[in-house]
């Protein structure tokens, strides 16, 4: 069956355009459109998209208030919410998580990111755009040591090392392949390892076990990359 999806955006461009690149995949069908926070909350819950896509500014109730209605905390049945901007603001990351969001894109991300968060909401997983992790670990790492991170019962291969550190510098997955001479597909294979092996949802998470166990020092993050959206 493929990933059904919901799209909600003031601007009927825009909701344009998602459906282009979504519906270019096989895999995904786009089955309805609102223009505004309120019409999106009443469309999800009935047929109940597998995949919820919202902008955070639109009239009548904003995409984060919409998330937290269909995600948030106390939600008994909720629903996936990919968050998507224009507006690249630490403020607007932090609630779009908070509220429930499974995945955080800007608009210009283009459409295979776009497809990709699609696929991980839909899978039960998260995918933030690789510049916007940065930001956040940046934030991360700024925060006094706490807790010892947990150990994998099955250690990391020497490969998946490698891989890990390159997350936690922002690479993209093409950019990892690149960096370790391997190819995109061996990428893909080696961060669902480390995902299973550290039960990490996202890059985020893989990142910041990278920070807590040493891996790179804290005194290091601050030095952010900005590099091509990508996965």
């Amino acid at each position: 069956m493929p990933v059904r999806v919901l799209i909600a955006d003031d601007q009927a461009v825009i909701r344009a355009g998602l459906r282009i690149m979504l519906r270019a995949d096989p895999g995904i069908d786009v089955i309805g459109e609102a223009s505004d926070g309120l019409a999106a909350v009443r469309l999800a819950r009935e047929p109940r998209p597998d995949v919820c896509l919202f902008d955070i500014r639109m009239p009548a109730m904003d995409g984060l208030e919409a998330t937290r209605e269909l995600a948030g905390p106390g939600v008994a049945d909720p629903l996936a919410v990919v968050v998507i901007t224009t507006f690249d603001l630490d403020e607007y990351v932090y609630r779009a998580l908070r509220c429930g969001a499974r995945g955080f894109l800007l608009k210009d991300a283009g459409p295979e990111l776009l497809v990709q968060a699609v696929r991980a909401a839909a899978d039960g997983a998260a995918l933030i755009a690789p510049t916007v992790t940065v930001r956040l670990l940046e934030s991360f790492a700024a925060m006094p040591a706490g807790r010892v991170a947990a150990q994998p019962i099955d250690p990391l291969t020497p490969r998946e090392e490698d891989v890990l550190l390159a997350v936690a510098r922002g690479r993209t997955n093409a950019e990892i392949a690149d960096e370790l001479r391997i190819t995109l597909s061996t990428t893909k294979t080696h961060l669902a390892s480390l995902m299973a092996k550290l039960n990490a949802r996202n890059r985020v998470e893989l990142a910041m076990w990278t920070y807590e166990t040493g891996r790179i020092p804290r005194s290091r993050a601050g030095a952010r990359r900005v590099g091509d959206c990508g996965r």
